[in-house]
């Protein structure tokens, strides 16, 4: 077990009509919100921010503004396609927040950063 909690992202129905309706290039069919649920940023976080559910909401209230820019840039890095209110409300209305705070890393070796 390592010393971290993970965050997930499920996107919601108002999320998943942005992505869509903000495609610049309109090339697309779509994407439903299934699809777009089915491979999932994790966030991890300390395990002490995942004490209890108020902890986890506490660091997310903390932290929604980064996690929100995360997702946008993820499928559209021009900040003009992203929407207007970016509030906290509008977080909440986008994603539901999964946390889970047993993590266990499988695998021997080192752990780094594919960046470095």
């Amino acid at each position: 077990m390592i010393n971290r909690a993970a965050i997930i992202l499920r996107y919601k129905e108002p999320a998943v009509k942005w992505v869509n309706d903000a495609d610049p290039y309109n090339d697309s069919l779509g994407i439903t919100i299934s699809e777009i649920n089915e491979d999932r940023t994790v966030y991890l976080i300390r395990d002490q921010d995942a004490d209890s559910s108020d902890t986890v909401k506490e660091w997310v209230e903390l932290n929604y503004l980064a996690l929100f820019e995360t997702e946008l840039e993820g499928w559209y890095a021009d900040p003009s396609l992203w929407p207007k209110d970016m509030s906290l409300q509008t977080f909440y209305s986008w994603f539901n927040v999964e946390c889970n705070s047993v993590i266990i890393d499988t695998v021997e070796g080192m752990i780094y950063d594919d960046d470095i």
